[in-house]
């Protein structure tokens, strides 16, 4: 028995630096059979609980033993609609996978990776269609297109319900094709999901903004029975210091959404973004990572991660952040920005806060006592001032989600967060209107949202056979 689990094949950092292709190149078939050698098949299956989609994981790993990879796929998608997003971008380290029992006295089985080379075999290998349900009658509409509303509407078009997803954006995939680059999840990946869930009969009207286009009550004076909210949490977080609406300064939101679904990395793009020279990237998250890559891949000089706190205690996944320090980001840990400074004129200092950016801020942080969270509280360190000179900065410290749905419906709770309130089931303050993801959490994982998805639709289900 392998004490570690295989390596995943990828590029080299100095090679991967200076493109968008995808990071991780998968686990060859040998790769993936001897890997699933290394699972124990326990009886209680202790990693299944720790699955928020609660996939079979024992029974699909025992397929790829034998190399039944198609047999291990149709395990996985009994309970998963998207498994080759998921095996890219979910934190099996902190779920399946903390829970593995090879894990507590070797390093746990590769279940994210096996789940990866299971659907990208799929995917590569099996040409026929699914097969369409029979439809029975019913009509839901889900809001949004991103792994929340991507689950519920699969859950519920393979029961046979007519259901149409509103998408704001111009394409469908939500923060799959907006939030996450290409090097860790290729949109071509997102698109053949989608594309899965049209062949099972479900509608994808994008440029639909909810609140705007259409409210909530004309959606069911259209003849729908029941609404999923899954809108997410696009309202980016900032820092409200001096010197954040200097040019050059973006959200994280905006800074991916113009490289990512944009294309602003191309020549002639339609929405340039700022390239080059130095960035600062505010912010320990997946997301932050995700920025200051994307900044180095579109040619800066230099890229600083600005975080408050240690490296201990960095959100990121561990795998994101050794990838970043591979590639060359340089972290400024135990820093907070104060103030972004930036001058019309170099010449001219009379205004610091009008103009373009050059530098940010901050100051030295050590960290007290634990917080509510049990982390260690930051404290600034008086006097220690000083500035890191920058000619972009992202600031990446969370979303909320936007206010609009909750504006334009009548008699939808929120939380004082801006997050809708559900029980449960999913089920909000209003009759037939279920919410799940970033809504209603504010920013978490992936997976997290697909299992609220996948609770709604159970929901929906059971809500509208009764009625």
């Amino acid at each position: 028995m392998e004490p570690k689990k295989h390596e995943m094949p990828s590029q080299a950092p100095e090679i991967r630096a200076h493109n968008f292709d995808e990071v991780a190149l998968g686990y060859t078939a040998e790769i993936a059979v001897e890997e699933a050698k290394r699972c124990l098949e326990c009886k209680n299956q202790p990693c299944v609980s720790s699955c928020p989609v609660n996939i079979s994981i024992p029974e699909f790993i025992s397929h790829i033993k034998e190399a039944d990879f198609e047999g291990a796929y149709k395990v996985i998608t009994r309970t998963s609609s998207l498994p080759a997003v998921c095996g890219r971008v979910c934190p099996q380290e902190t779920q399946c996978e903390s829970k593995c029992t090879m894990g507590i006295k070797f390093e746990p089985v590769g279940i994210g990776r096996l789940e990866r080379f299971v659907a990208d075999w799929h995917n590569e290998n099996i040409k026929e269609d699914p097969e369409m349900p029979k439809k029975n009658g019913h009509r839901v509409a889900i809001v949004g297109s991103g792994p929340s509303g991507l689950t519920c509407a699969g859950d519920l078009a393979k029961k046979g319900y007519d259901v149409t997803v509103f998408e704001a954006l111009h394409k469908a995939g939500g923060v799959l094709v907006y939030g996450i680059p290409e090097f860790r999840l290729p949109k071509a990946i997102v698109q053949k999901e989608v594309d899965g869930l049209s062949k099972l009969g479900v509608d994808f009207e994008t440029d639909v903004v909810i609140g705007k286009t259409l409210t909530i009550d004309e959606i069911f004076d259209m003849g729908y029975e029941a609404v999923f909210i899954g809108s997410g949490a696009g309202l980016p977080n900032f820092m409200r210091i001096p010197g954040e609406s200097l040019k050059g300064v973006y959200s994280a939101n905006e800074f991916l959404t113009r490289s990512n679904l944009m294309k602003a990395y191309r020549d002639d793009p339609t929405t340039p973004i700022r390239k080059g020279g130095n960035v600062a990237v505010v912010g320990g998250g997946n997301v932050a990572m995700d920025a200051a890559r994307t900044a180095l891949r579109l040619g800066a000089d230099n890229v600083y991660i600005v975080y408050r706190r240690s490296m201990d205690e960095l959100p990121a996944r561990k795998e994101e952040v050794e990838h970043a320090q591979e590639e060359g980001i340089q972290f400024k840990l135990l820093n907070n920005p104060v103030e972004i400074i930036g001058y019309e004129n170099p010449d001219d200092k009379k205004d610091p806060h009008n103009g373009d950016v050059t530098a940010i801020r901050c100051i030295k942080m050590e960290l007290g006592e634990p917080d509510a969270k049990g982390r260690r509280r930051p404290v600034p360190v008086e006097g220690s001032e000083f500035d890191i000179p920058v000619d972009t900065v992202v600031i990446a410290i969370g979303t909320s989600p936007n206010p609009l749905i909750k504006k334009t419906t009548k008699g939808l709770e929120v939380n004082e967060k801006g997050g809708i309130v559900v029980n449960e089931c999913g089920l909000t303050s209003r009759d037939g209107v279920y919410a799940g993801g970033d809504a209603v959490t504010g920013a978490a994982t992936v997976i997290s949202a697909m299992g609220a998805g996948k609770t709604a639709a159970a929901a929906i289900d059971e809500y509208l056979s009764n009625k």
